[in-house]
C-alpha cells in the first residue's frame, strides 16, 4: 500500500480557491497587501485561481475594493469562491482563512 508523505498529510496551507476572473485577480493582489509578512502563493489553473499561505491568510474588504477599482461587499467573494483550504471566518470587513492545529 502506498504511503502519503508527511508533507502532504500535514499540509498547513490555507486560502481561497476562486473562479478565474477579475475578482480572483484582485484577491491575489489583495492577499499580498493584507498579508505582508507571509509568503503568499498564487496558482493560476486557468479555470480557477488558488491563493494560499501557511497557517493564516486574510483578505480585507478595503484591499479587495482598491484592487478591483470599485466598492465591494466582502460577502461578494462567496459568489466566486468554489472551495477553500482550512477553516473560514467571515467578518463584516474581512475574511480569514486559518489552520487550527488543535482540532
Amino acid at each position: 500500500m502506498a504511503s502519503v508523505s508527511d508533507e502532504v498529510l500535514y499540509n498547513n496551507k490555507v486560502g481561497p480557491v476562486l473562479r478565474a476572473g477579475e475578482l480572483a485577480e484582485a484577491a491575489a493582489e489583495a492577499a499580498e497587501i493584507d498579508n505582508p509578512d507571509k509568503d503568499v502563493v498564487v496558482e493560476d489553473k486557468v479555470a480557477y485561481v488558488r491563493i494560499m499561505a501557511d497557517d493564516e491568510l486574510v483578505l480585507t474588504q478595503q484591499s479587495l475594493s482598491e484592487c478591483l477599482g470599485r466598492d465591494l461587499n466582502i460577502r461578494e467573494l462567496e459568489l466566486d469562491l468554489s472551495s477553500f483550504a482550512g477553516q473560514i471566518d467571515w467578518q463584516p470587513d474581512k475574511v480569514r482563512f486559518y489552520f487550527d492545529k488543535h482540532l
